[in-house]
This record gives structure tokens, C-alpha cells and sequence, in this order.
């Protein structure tokens, strides 16, 4: 292969890559990350009940 060829090859690759991250893991990501901050909260408010005044 030529270096114009691995060239195009590699920057498929990273097109691709950033396609996937863009459009499936980051919004993945962030779904799991918000619903692990609301789990910890409900799961803490079992536990010690719901906030108050101090």
C-alpha cells in the first residue's frame, strides 16, 4: 500500500470512531450516569429518609 492509501485508510477509521462516540456512547454514557446519580439518591433517601429541615 501506498501512504496515500493507509492514509485514507486511517482517517475511515477515526471518521468511523468518532461517528460511534458521537451518536452511541456518549449519549449512552450519560443516560447511565444520570440514572446511577437518581439511583444513589433514592437508595440514600431508603436509607435516612427524605431531606428535611435541619
Amino acid at each position: 500500500m501506498t501512504l496515500v492509501d493507509e492514509k485514507k485508510i486511517q482517517r475511515r477509521k477515526e471518521t468511523r470512531l468518532f461517528v460511534f462516540l458521537v451518536v452511541c456512547l456518549f449519549p449512552l454514557l450519560s443516560v447511565a450516569i444520570v440514572g446511577g446519580y437518581g439511583f444513589m439518591v433514592w437508595f440514600l433517601q431508603m436509607l435516612y429518609g427524605p431531606p428535611g429541615t435541619l
